[in-house]
């Protein structure tokens, strides 16, 4: 008895300690379980490797058809016979979605843009994929349930960004400073509730840092009054490419794609049904040609024109009632020394409460935005009010050695946010908090409002709208291309036409891995800063970039010309933006296809004469049409923040070198002596 009643206290001795130990033990390993990240999954398919006999077999990707056959496509549509189910105008983050999302469904697509493909919000956004912590925090303080389902739907699209263009989208680490101890547990908490939100679509944990890790982490913060930081976990990417990349995904499934192609007449039937529109190619009229109207016809027509919504709705109906109202959000770039490279950082109280973000992006650092009602053009002007207010801003949480000089500002835009009212609603000044699908009595689909991380799941809600209201017919897609360029992957076997845009590869994707630059550099003999900048803009399809690099008779590197001395731009993109994604412009290169224009707009001036010249060889372009393209590149770079003496330069004063710098705040704040420091 006294044997089994020592045995017994032992037992329970022993049950608390070994309870904690497994619970702890439980929680530590699914902690530290082996995760499925995404946007960290291998390859699709493996990287060309040598064959046994030697050769080295690069992958043969489908051809994407020229924008003359595009054109003669959209053409072919006048007799009903051809008609397209679907006719989508505007070529940004939704109008590119839908098309794909259509085309995917097995529908007849065709998607016309007046600019080029992103040459508006799409690319002026602050470049990041996130569910917004602003939004749940309003959410939860306002008991909001729309917040928070905008939250929800944000946080599960974010990772359908980094598996169908993992080379275009990223994690970013982004610090939340505190600066009193009691912000600790509200933010920990905050950042905790996002985590769970995100659920298993997430990649880690947010965590918290104290004040020297976090000093650490981020060294030019300033130290005063810091008490520690937060750290949590969002997406970034890199916009236009992201919706270059979805228009030219669209049109290899089998999509008409048009950029520099304009609406300019909606077409109705006797029942006052829209069956159509006049459609007119703007590239003639700059090289001095007059152009036809081409006559498309469509059974749906929608209207994803973002800040120019109301342009598109009155062309259906004069008395329509305007829905944008626009919002102005002004970013600048600075130099990467401004924060870690992979590091961002919010500032969620604002001198007027708003929310800053502070961001590495393609080497240079991001900061805004603001929020201000705006007009709407096509360039909005940055004003130097928004960018002083930024600087300002900046100056609250760096430290006081680093002086944030106007000066630095190396490039500033303007990006129109279309802020949209429901047409429907009693209240019609209230603004609608996500997108808005709206149906004319004429037929008239408009998709508007939202943001990018959400545009995928605004293209599929708005052609289940389409299908169901004109009865269109989807199918499964026959003889999809192999996009991977190989026969590893056959993209059509989810294409069951349901909406498959949530498992469907972007151009690129297939063959990306963090390591393909290296296979890049050791086949072509490119700079490793080159070979990663290829690969994380292009996917697999850098192999077609690097091969379009003329050799440099050097020893190393043996392929690719610098654009630009500073960045890793090089001259195969520009030939191939121009063979493989429509690019018509040097403002197509500059801003949308390379993105020089929004890292450095005066970097984007000097290199201006190469590209017209790249440029002019592959599309002959004649004199008048290079001085043309000179004027409009200079003008649109006033909109980037090029400074004002520069707006004057000709490109002989370019190319010569005499571009006068002795003015500019850039010259100024650099010491440009000879003379040796003064020792005592």
């Amino acid at each position: 008895m006294t044997r089994f009643y020592r045995g017994t206290r032992l037992l329970r001795r022993l049950a608390l300690p070994t309870s904690v130990a497994a619970v702890g033990g439980g929680l530590l390993l699914y902690s530290y379980r082996p995760l499925n990240i995404p946007g960290f999954e291998g390859p699709a398919v493996p990287p060309p490797i040598y064959g046994a006999d030697g050769t080295f077999k690069l992958p043969r990707f489908p051809r994407v058809k020229s924008r003359d056959e595009q054109l003669a496509e959209l053409q072919k549509s006048r007799s009903q016979e051809d008609e397209y189910d679907i006719l989508v105008i505007g070529g940004g983050a939704t109008g590119a979605g839908v098309a794909l999302d259509a085309v995917t469904r097995g529908l007849k697509v065709a998607m016309v843009e007046r600019d080029d493909f992103s040459s508006g919000t799409s690319s002026k956004s602050t470049k990041l994929v996130h569910g917004g912590v602003r939004y749940l925090e309003k959410a939860v303080w306002n008991l909001d349930y729309s917040q928070y389902q905008l939250v929800r739907e944000a946080l599960k699209e974010r990772k359908y960004f980094l598996q169908t263009a993992p080379h275009l989208s990223m994690w970013l680490p982004i610090m939340l400073p505190l600066d009193r101890w009691w912000k600790a547990p509200y933010y920990w908490a905050g950042t905790k509730f996002y985590d769970f939100l995100a659920g298993s679509e997430g990649i880690e944990s947010s965590y918290f840092l104290t004040r020297s890790k976090a000093l650490d982490a981020f060294p030019m913060l300033k130290p005063t009054d810091l008490v520690g930081a937060l750290v949590y976990y969002d997406g970034a990417h890199n916009d236009s490419r992201m919706n270059v990349s979805l228009a030219m995904t669209a049109a290899l499934y089998g999509a008409t794609v048009v950029n520099h192609a304009e609406v300019t007449e909606l077409m109705k039937d006797d029942r006052g049904r829209l069956c159509g529109a006049t459609v007119k190619d703007r590239i003639p009229e700059r090289n001095g040609r007059n152009a036809k109207d081409i006559t498309v016809r469509a059974k749906c027509i929608i209207n994803c024109t973002g800040p120019f919504t109301d342009s598109i709705r009155k062309l259906d109906d004069q008395t329509c009632k305007e829905i944008v109202a626009p919002a102005s959000g002004v970013h600048v770039i600075l130099p990467g020394y401004y924060s870690p490279a992979k590091m961002g950082l919010i500032d969620p109280s604002t001198s007027d409460g708003r929310v800053i973000f502070f961001l590495p992006w393609q080497g240079n650092t991001i900061a805004g935005t603001t929020d201000e009602s705006a007009t709407i053009t096509q360039n909005p002007l940055p004003d130097e009010k928004s960018i002083q207010w930024i600087l300002n801003e900046i100056r609250h949480y760096l430290a006081p050695e680093i002086q944030v000089r106007r000066g630095d500002v190396l490039a500033a835009w303007s990006g129109l946010r279309p802020l949209v009212k429901d047409p429907k609603a009693t209240n019609t000044e209230s603004l609608v908090r996500n997108h808005l699908i709206d149906i004319s009595d004429s037929g008239l689909i408009t998709c508007a409002g939202g943001k990018w991380t959400t545009y995928r799941q605004m293209a599929e809600e708005c052609v289940d709208a389409a299908v169901k209201e004109f009865s269109l017919a989807t199918k499964p897609v026959l003889n999809a291309p192999r996009v991977s360029g190989t026969e590893a992957v056959d993209d059509g076997a989810i294409l069951d036409g349901s909406c498959q845009t949530h498992n469907v590869r972007l151009i690129g994707a297939h063959g990306f891995s963090k390591t393909l630059f290296i296979n890049l550099i050791q086949h072509f003999g490119v700079e490793t800063e080159v070979a990663k900048h290829l690969t994380e803009s292009y996917g697999d399809r850098a192999w077609t970039v690097a091969a379009m690099c003329k050799p440099t008779d050097l020893r190393f590197p043996a392929r690719g010309e610098r654009i630009s001395r500073l960045y890793p731009f090089v001259d195969g993109e520009i030939r191939y933006a121009i063979s493989h994604e429509y690019a018509q412009t040097a403002v197509d290169i500059l801003a949308r296809r390379t993105r020089l224009a929004f890292l450095n707009a005066q970097a984007a001036l000097e290199c201006l004469p190469r590209i017209i010249d790249i440029m002019s060889q592959e599309l002959k372009w004649d004199r008048k049409r290079q001085e043309r393209e000179w004027k409009e590149t200079v003008s649109f770079l006033e909109s980037m923040g090029l400074p004002q003496p520069m707006l004057s330069a000709t490109r002989a004063d370019v190319e010569k070198g005499k571009l006068d710098f002795s003015s500019s705040l850039e010259y100024k704040m650099y010491s440009r002596h000879d003379k040796p420091l003064l020792e005592e």
